[in-house]
């Protein structure tokens, strides 16, 4: 094993050694969703989401800061959630465990925010409303299954206006297309079926063309609530809390879209949003957590980092760039670490206290995941460059 090369250097290479798979071939590298090419010790990585990414600009405001967070189902090597660096868009990227590739294993040897992850019965573990955009690329997910569950799911965890991008099949099937145990039959089918979920779910549809199909969230359910009888979409949820993801099972209704979006008004764009206070906080969404505790917080790790810096040198000489952070609270020191080039793994402990922070971390404009520590973390060996404690402990002294 040999430390990754520095900031930015590591997103187009690896060493084999450092990925310990058996089962990994070359010929297996180089013929999964994103090609990777072994020279000699060096496994590069591809660049080739350049074109994908600028004609889904076209359709998608990705300048700007209107979208800043974004989820990649079905992930490969994270090659999209690369690209979107450039546009300031942070992507976690999610795929499966696999015995003979290692997907996730790659895309956080690059430097690049992954977790292990796979749509099922139960939530994603994060909180409703996270992401502005969500993207499948031939990611074999079934998403008709089970009345439309998973899409369901992307239903919760996109907020008011944001956009899921769906390419390849089975959207165009009539495209050019070769894929296992897939009929022109069966393709048409799936469309079919997708096109009328989303109708359910009040997806507008802004774009299709190819084999990239674009929805849009509605702001608010208002203007669709007359036509969700006649659709027969899925109840608006009542009971359960859209926030709570761990081991929580996908409800079969629609989540409720908050107050603070019902006129129109949604987050601000990045940069902005990272220091206006999140809407939870500032609409008294969340109990007992007030402006100025908020505020607080925010100062307080500012003079943290800060002091950080002095003894971490490694910080500034771009060694480090997989942060985790083990009791995030409100973000605040990940909010200060972005003056690194280093992204942070936002952890809020799931089930120890009442106050839920993650949705208020994603209205920052950053990323993150629930995590009972008492289990593992669902990440690859050697996979985080600095791992950041605060409080942990104490949250399990009974445990």
């Amino acid at each position: 094993y040999h430390p990754p090369p520095p900031w930015p250097a590591r997103r187009e290479r690896a060493r084999y050694a450092n990925v310990d798979l058996p089962a990994l071939t070359v010929a297996k590298l180089a013929a999964s969703q994103d090609p990777v090419h072994a020279r000699g010790e060096w496994l590069v990585f591809p660049k080739g989401a350049g074109n994908y990414v600028e004609q889904l600009e076209r359709v998608v405001p990705l300048r700007g800061g209107a979208v800043r967070t974004a989820l990649d189902i079905g992930c490969g090597v994270a090659s999209f959630g690369d690209y979107l660096l450039s546009y300031g868009v942070l992507t976690m990227s999610i795929a499966p465990r696999e015995r003979h590739g290692a997907d996730v294993q790659f895309a956080l040897e690059r430097g690049l925010p992954a977790m292990i992850g796979a749509l099922g019965a139960r939530r994603l573990p994060y909180p409703s409303r996270s992401f502005d955009m969500v993207h499948c690329a031939d990611c074999h997910v079934s998403w008709t299954a089970h009345d439309g569950l998973y899409m369901l799911e992307i239903d919760r965890l996109l907020r008011p206006g944001g956009y899921w991008v769906m390419s390849s099949p089975p959207i165009s099937w009539k495209s050019p297309y070769k894929g296992p145990n897939k009929t022109i039959e069966n393709l048409d089918g799936e469309q079919l079926a997708m096109e009328d979920t989303a109708n359910k779910l009040c997806w507008e549809k802004v774009s299709d063309k190819g084999t990239l199909s674009v929805w849009r969230k509605p702001i608010n359910h208002l203007h669709c609530a007359q036509e969700a009888e006649f659709l027969r979409s899925p109840p608006l949820c009542t009971e359960d809390d859209p926030d709570t993801a761990w081991y929580v099972n996908i409800s079969m209704c629609r989540t409720h879209l908050p107050r603070v979006e019902l006129d129109g008004g949604p987050l601000e764009k990045w940069p902005q949003r990272l220091a206006t206070v999140p809407p939870r906080i500032a609409n008294g969404e969340i109990k007992g957590m007030s402006i100025q505790a908020y505020k607080h917080d925010c100062s307080v790790w500012r003079r943290r980092v800060e002091l950080y810096g002095t003894y971490l040198k490694d910080l500034s000489h771009r060694s480090y760039r997989n942060v985790m952070d083990m009791n995030a609270g409100f973000g605040s020191f990940a909010a200060a670490m972005l003056k690194y080039p280093v992204w942070v793994m936002n952890v809020v402990p799931a089930n120890i206290t009442d106050n839920n922070t993650l949705g208020i971390i994603y209205e920052r404009g950053l990323i993150g995941t629930y995590m009972d520590w008492c289990e593992a973390f669902s990440t690859y060996p050697r996979t985080y460059d600095l791992i950041h404690a605060n409080g942990v402990f104490s949250l399990y002294i009974n445990k």
